[in-house]
């Protein structure tokens, strides 16, 4: 149960969505945007998050666009993850998707709120920042459209009353080879470990991670190393931990030292996946 009483609206577009956000700040209140709702929920039964007014953006049209032409994917940040699955567009992501929580909660988690939410996994924007996806962002300005790389840093980084709309991928990406593995501390149940997602293109090898630290990233530092094909694959594996800079967790679910070992042979699987076994 929540503790707190909030406002709901529900608006049709983008400008009136913008404009309430703006009408409500200016009330006193501090609206926030939301999809799916999970978090919402979640966190508020435990006094995580409070809010008196939420901004329901799944009556807006650009929200709920789900399609594919010659160039490109377009996927709207207020679809399930079930849908953008069921509409199998994107196979790479679709892979990180069926991974994350259990049919009946992706039946609930959006696009949008899985890429935004607090909890430190956000599996789903693994295979956006490794196929250069860009994210349309509504804000009092007008809709802008940027690379997902320049704007995610730990986090999707809004500015106060922006939210996410629709995230774009050009086809060429999403016809690379990739692999995505999701490793468990107990077989299929319990929070991950560590995902590792990895595409190949042109020759050359990506990697994101999640899991590993208390948010997800994609460090080039470490894809060089894996690429430097002088090296044996151990070799090349052993010099991209060598480059993670950033905080290796270390809790319940695993020790800094288990990650990395469990890092480790995951990368090795993937350079394994994506260049054959026996290929150096």
């Amino acid at each position: 149960m929540i503790s707190f009483d909030f406002e709901y609206y529900k608006p049709t577009s983008i400008n009136e969505a913008i404009q309430l956000f703006q009408s409500l700040v200016e009330q006193g209140k501090d609206p926030i945007y939301f999809s799916g709702g999970t978090e919402v929920i979640t966190l508020g039964r435990v006094n995580q998050i409070q809010t008196d007014a939420v901004i329901d953006i799944k009556g807006i049209p650009e929200c709920l666009v789900l399609k594919k032409d010659e160039q490109k994917v377009t996927l709207g940040s207020a679809q399930s993850l079930t849908k953008i699955r069921e509409m199998q567009l994107f196979p790479f992501l679709n892979k990180a998707i069926v991974e994350i929580a259990d049919h009946t909660a992706r039946n609930k988690i959006t696009l949008g709120g899985n890429i935004c939410a607090n909890i430190i996994y956000r599996e789903t924007v693994l295979p956006l920042l490794l196929t250069n996806s860009e994210v349309a962002i509504a804000s009092p300005n007008g809709l802008k459209q940027v690379p997902l790389q320049e704007v995610f840093n730990q986090k999707l980084n809004l500015e106060k009353g922006e939210f996410l709309v629709q995230v774009t991928t050009e086809q060429s990406e999403i016809d690379c080879p990739f692999v995505c593995v999701k490793k468990r501390r107990q077989w299929d149940v319990g929070y991950p470990l560590i995902t590792t997602a990895a595409l190949k293109k042109e020759g050359y090898i990506k990697a994101a991670f999640s899991g590993l630290s208390d948010y997800p990233f994609y460090d080039p530092m470490i894809e060089k190393s894996l690429n430097n094909k002088q090296l044996s694959k151990e070799e090349r594996v052993d010099q991209a931990l060598q480059q993670i800079s950033v905080p290796i967790l270390d809790d319940v679910n695993g020790s800094a030292e288990y990650r990395l070992f469990v890092l480790k042979n995951t990368m090795l699987d993937v350079l394994d996946e994506l260049e054959g076994v026996g290929n150096v």
